[in-house]
């Protein structure tokens, strides 16, 4: 059974209204990383459509269905390389109108994710909240759940993806000024309390007066910073053990000091958390 997995965060500039420059910046990305031995190549929130949408109609020209034209020329790019890439995107179906993140590998579209949480923020304003549960996709490179930007300050978004036997929990953000304390402290402790392996991705540079603070991470299991960027546009690398994601149990001395995150649970505790 493989062990390691090696992982990229994307950090780039995504031009609003503009989904072919944005979709070639992509795939450029994905043959830069995946030639630097990448397994899973992770983009920013919102990567192949801009963010900074005025209104719900503005924003329709660009949004796209999942499946449809963008990714299926990511699936194309992830079959002819081997592997595996995680985009942001606008997704329409019937009357609805989502932000998602698309999880393609060389087998093609493996699944999607609707933003539950949206803030009063760019086009979240205006777009449906998910209406699809947290999922987590079993993979060759590992078990794959997703979630997006202000989703993560919701600790119930990764915890449920950790009861699932998530391995890596990929986050693309378009993380503005004012939320420097979200990469600095909040991914990290994501990562931590749940043993799971975090790639955050964010994007850089100004669109339409916001700006975006990028340092995107990498953090393993253990709430470890294996990579973070700055505010330019830049590929990081990592390697994850799916061993080390798997194993809850963390002793520091023997039969003296250990915990279990998953095990250690009260649930019938917890009851108000998930009242309405």
């Amino acid at each position: 059974m493989r062990d390691k997995t090696e992982v990229a965060a994307v950090q780039m500039e995504p031009k609003i209204m503009n989904n072919s420059k944005n979709l070639e910046e992509i795939m450029a990305g994905i043959r830069v990383a995946a030639g630097m031995g990448a397994e899973l190549i992770v983009f920013p929130e919102c990567a192949l459509t801009g963010y900074v949408f005025a209104s719900r109609k503005e924003a329709l020209p660009y949004v796209e269905t999942v499946p449809g034209p963008g990714t299926m020329k990511l699936e194309a790019c992830c079959r002819e390389l081997g592997v595996y890439a995680v985009v942001g995107l606008l997704e329409t179906t019937g009357n609805k109108y989502f932000n998602t993140a698309a999880l393609i590998g060389p087998e093609g579209l493996i699944g999607r994710y609707r933003k539950v949480h949206l803030p009063y923020l760019g086009i979240d304003r205006f777009l449906d909240p998910g209406n699809e549960p947290f999922k987590v996709y079993q993979t060759g490179i590992g078990n794959i759940g997703m979630f997006i930007c202000y989703d993560c300050n919701f600790p119930e978004s990764a915890r449920i993806m950790a009861l699932m036997d998530a391995d890596i929990l990929v986050l693309p953000t378009n993380w503005p000024e004012g939320r420097e304390k979200v990469p600095q402290y909040v991914v990290p402790t994501r990562a931590l309390e749940n043993r799971v392996h975090l790639v955050a991705v964010n994007r850089i540079g100004r669109e339409r007066g916001t700006g975006f603070i990028g340092q995107s991470k990498i953090v393993n299991s253990r709430g470890d910073t294996l990579a973070q960027a700055g505010k330019e546009a830049e590929i990081l690398y990592g390697e994850f053990s799916l061993a080390e994601s798997r194993e809850k149990r963390v002793i520091f001395k023997p039969g003296e000091f250990e915990v279990d995150c998953i095990k250690d649970r009260r649930p019938e505790f917890y009851a108000r958390i998930t009242r309405t």
